[in-house]
């Protein structure tokens, strides 16, 4: 039997992380399905490592007990550096020893933290175990980038006056190599994964070459909402947040273990996005659009308005009307006479 478990082994990160670990001998992929198995503790027998890449807490969990049964030494857990949340008082850069508070309505990174704690829950149970849990940056890669990725750049285009956050991204080669790492030596405890350094906010907005519409906090909060509702973009629930806050982290703990990017910041946020169209178009113009787009934005706050308004309006009347029918009902019930005529 394989002696290293991978789970998540089917998208591009776990394609590269399987071809990591099976230079160093068999390996056994697990679907999601298979997670939830009756047979997971059979699979699982003469297993040493568990390399955990699944999101899915149901099938954690599962995992987390079948490895207590056949007595897994070692366990690798992919987590986020989302679980740290975006808050205005973060300090920059995040360690390991910051406080894990991902912000309400990203159920990813809720998730994320929930899977940290049942780790971590095992490995206490298990003192001669090992559990590296790996919390990487927004991850990129040239296939394709992720939801995450295309997430936040999709909610950077609207911001908060006093919105400027600096930005991390991290190629999946490196963080392919972060996790073989953190396998290969045993690692334990939490660990953050990303390249030196961070990107500006400045420079950000070099690189994506469109300007963000700067809209009040009330509003850009509102907006984000609507889109989230109506389905508009691929930014989901609670995403906002991330997008306008700073959650950069420190990368020194993962470097003194022998870890190092091959790509910056700057190479991984190029061969992760493509040239936006705002890129072709002269400054100008861009100002221009910038600027039709705040008009719109300020049309549907009117619009809004207006709309609250004659609400206010038709529940004044309504209640005066009641309020009119009650003064009559009680000057009727004055007598029975008058109360009869009415």
């Amino acid at each position: 039997m394989a002696s290293v478990v991978l789970t998540g082994s089917a998208d591009l990160l776990g394609t590269r992380v399987r071809a990591l670990l099976e230079a160093g001998g068999a390996v056994l992929a697990l679907d999601d399905l298979e997670l939830t198995s009756p047979d997971l503790k059979r699979s699982l027998e003469g297993a040493t490592t568990v390399v955990h890449l699944a999101e899915d807490l149901v099938g954690t969990r599962a995992l987390l007990e079948a490895c207590s049964s056949v007595g897994v030494s070692t366990f690798v857990l992919l987590s986020s550096a989302t679980v740290y949340g975006a808050w205005s008082n973060n300090p920059v850069p995040l360690t390991e020893d910051a406080t894990v508070r991902p912000n309400p309505g990203l159920t990813f990174a809720s998730d994320a933290a929930e899977r940290e704690r049942l780790v971590g829950e095992w490995r206490l149970r298990h003192p001669d175990a090992t559990a590296a849990v790996l919390r990487p940056a927004v991850p990129v890669v040239e296939e394709g980038s992720g939801w995450l990725s295309r997430a936040l750049r999709a909610t950077a285009r609207i911001r908060c006056d006093r919105d400027d956050p600096p930005g991390q991204f991290l190629h999946l080669d490196d963080l392919a190599g972060a996790i073989d790492l953190a396998r290969r030596s045993r690692l334990d405890g939490a660990y953050n994964v990303a390249p030196d350094g961070w990107i500006t906010g400045e420079d950000l907005r070099a690189l994506t070459g469109g300007p963000p519409v700067r809209l009040p906090e009330r509003l850009a909060n509102r907006l984000a909402r609507w889109r989230c509702r109506l389905g508009l973009g691929s930014a989901p629930n609670g995403i906002a947040p991330y997008a306008r806050l700073s959650w950069v982290v420190a990368n020194d703990r993962l470097r003194a273990a022998g870890w190092s990017a091959t790509h910056t910041n700057e190479e991984a946020f190029v061969a992760g996005h493509r040239p936006a169209p705002w890129s072709l178009i002269s400054p100008r113009r861009r100002q221009e659009l910038a600027l039709g787009a705040m008009v719109v934005a300020g049309l549907a706050v009117v619009a809004g308005a207006g709309v609250g308004l004659r609400r206010w309006t038709r529940r004044v009347r309504a209640q005066r009307a009641l309020s009119a029918l009650a003064r009559k009902f009680d000057h009727v019930s004055a007598g029975p006479d008058q109360a009869a005529a009415w």
